[in-house]
C-alpha cells in the first residue's frame, strides 16, 4: 500500500526568506509631508522568515506549530500568494484552498448566497459548481436563519462557520488551515475535526497551523517547528510538539514578589519546590513518572496541626489537580515559634502536558478556611510527554473488547 512518504511532494518550499520593513515614526497627516518632503525616514527590519526549507507529499496532513510571531501565518501566507517572497522558492502542484484569515474575501455588504458563489469561484470552482453547493455549504455552517442577512451583521462564529463551509466545498487537492479555527464554538470545532478526520482518510493534503499540541498529534502525519522564522524541528509530531512545549515555557521560573500575601502570618511558606523521581529540583517533569512537591514552611507563632492545600494551576487559571492534608492526615504536628518544617505530597504525574503553578494555602486546623499564608506566582513547572490523549489530564487505563455469544445479545430496537 502506498503511503505518504511514498508519494511526490505537491508542496515545495526551498530556503524561502521574507522580511517586512516597518517606518520607526510615522507620518500621519499630508500636511508633515509637503512641510517635510525631503524629511529622511528611517525604519527597522522584521524578519519574518529565514531560510526555510521543508516539503509536504501528496496524501499528508502537516502541521504548522511555533509561538505568537514565529512567522507561522506568513509561511501560509506566502503559500497562498498574499506575500511575495524576498529569496527562495515556493512550488505546489494541484487546487489550493485556503482559510487563513477571518473574513478575507468576503464582501460584508452582499448575503451569504452571494458570497459563497463569489468565493466559491475565487477558490477554482465554476459559477455552476459554486451555485448547486450552496445549500450544503450553508447547511454545514448551520446558517439556514440567517441566509439573508448581509454579512456585516454576522457574528465572528458565524463569520467562521461559513469561510470553513466554502473552504471544504471547494474539493482542493491543497488545503491551508489556520488557528482562526479557535474563534469557533465548541460544537463547531469538532464538526471541523471531523470534516479533517474524512479529509485525511481521503488523502487530501492539508497544511494546518495551530497552537492545539493535541490536535496535531491526534490529526498530522509529519510537523514544522519555527521560532523566529527560522526551521527548529521538523518531523514525528510528538517530538515536535515535545519541542514546542520546551520553547514555549522555557522562560524564568524565579520566585515572583507579592505586596500582600492572604493570612495573619502566624505561619509563612517560604520556599516550594518540585522534585523528580531521583530527589532533584525540577521545573520540568514527564507525564506519567512520580514526583514530589515540597513546601517549607517558617512558623512565627505556635501552631497545632497546620493544613496545607496545594492546587495545580494550568496556563488557563483551572485547578487541575488539588492535594490537602485535611483529607487522609488528621493531625500534622505542634510547632513552636521559630521552627521550620517541610510538607511534602508524593503523586504520580496524570497531568497533560503544559505549564503549571503550584498554589498552596496554609491554614489553622479545621476546615482550612482560616488562612495563615497563601504562596502562588512563586514557581511554574513543565509538564512533557511523548504522546497525550487531549484531556486535562491523562490517567493511566486499559482497554478491552469482547465479542459477544448469541445468548448474550439483546434484541435491537431502532
Amino acid at each position: 500500500m502506498t503511503t505518504a512518504a511514498d508519494r511526490a511532494p505537491v508542496v515545495t518550499v526551498e530556503h524561502v526568506s521574507k522580511r517586512f520593513r516597518t517606518p520607526e515614526e510615522a507620518t500621519h497627516t499630508l500636511k508633515e509631508r509637503v512641510l517635510h518632503p525631503l524629511r529622511r525616514r528611517s525604519h527597522r527590519e522584521l524578519v519574518g522568515l529565514r531560510d526555510v526549507s521543508f516539503a509536504v507529499r501528496q496524501g499528508e496532513f502537516f502541521g504548522i506549530v511555533g509561538r505568537n510571531g514565529s512567522g507561522k501565518s506568513t509561511l501560509l501566507k506566502c503559500l497562498a500568494g498574499i506575500y511575495g517572497v524576498d529569496s527562495g522558492h515556493m512550488y505546489r502542484r494541484g487546487r489550493m484552498s485556503t482559510f487563513i484569515e477571518l473574513g478575507v474575501g468576503f464582501n460584508p455588504d452582499l448575503a451569504a448566497y452571494d458570497n459563497v458563489v463569489l468565493n466559491g469561484i475565487m477558490m477554482g470552482l465554476s459559477a455552476a459548481e459554486a451555485k448547486a453547493r450552496y445549500r450544503q455549504i450553508i447547511e454545514f455552517a448551520e446558517l439556514e436563519e440567517f441566509e439573508e442577512l448581509k454579512l456585516k451583521n454576522y457574528s465572528s462564529g458565524m463569520h467562521v462557520r461559513l469561510a470553513f463551509s466554502v473552504a471544504v466545498q471547494v474539493d482542493a487537492d491543497i488545503m491551508l488551515v489556520d488557528e482562526v479555527l479557535a474563534v469557533g464554538d465548541a460544537a463547531f470545532q469538532q464538526k471541523c475535526f471531523d470534516v479533517f478526520n474524512r479529509l485525511r482518510a481521503e488523502g487530501k493534503t492539508i497544511l494546518f497551523v495551530t497552537h492545539d499540541m493535541a490536535a496535531v498529534q491526534r490529526l498530522c502525519h509529519r510537523a514544522l517547528l519555527l521560532e523566529q522564522g527560522e526551521v527548529v524541528a521538523i518531523g514525528d509530531p510528538e517530538e515536535v510538539g515535545d519541542r514546542y512545549l520546551e520553547l514555549n515555557f522555557t522562560r524564568a521560573t524565579g520566585p515572583v514578589a507579592t505586596a500582600e500575601r492572604p493570612g495573619d502570618g502566624a505561619a509563612r511558606i517560604i520556599d516550594g519546590w518540585l522534585e523528580d523521581e531521583a530527589g532533584e529540583r525540577v521545573d520540568q517533569v514527564l507525564h506519567g513518572s512520580w514526583c514530589v512537591f515540597r513546601a517549607l514552611v517558617h512558623f512565627d507563632e505556635p501552631v497545632d496541626d497546620p493544613s496545607l492545600t496545594v492546587a495545580f494551576r494550568n496556563e488557563h487559571g483551572h485547578n487541575v489537580l488539588i492535594a490537602t492534608t485535611i483529607i487522609g492526615l488528621d493531625e500534622t504536628g505542634s510547632f513552636r515559634r521559630g521552627e521550620q518544617v517541610r510538607f511534602s505530597v508524593r503523586f504520580e504525574n496524570v497531568l497533560a502536558p503544559g505549564r503549571y503553578e503550584p498554589v498552596a494555602n496554609l491554614a489553622h486546623r479545621g476546615t482550612g478556611h482560616r488562612i495563615m499564608d497563601r504562596w502562588e506566582e512563586q514557581m511554574s513547572f513543565v509538564v512533557r510527554s511523548a504522546q497525550t490523549a487531549g484531556g486535562l489530564v491523562d490517567v493511566p487505563y486499559t482497554w478491552s473488547v469482547e465479542r459477544i455469544s448469541s445468548d448474550e445479545q439483546v434484541s435491537h430496537v431502532a
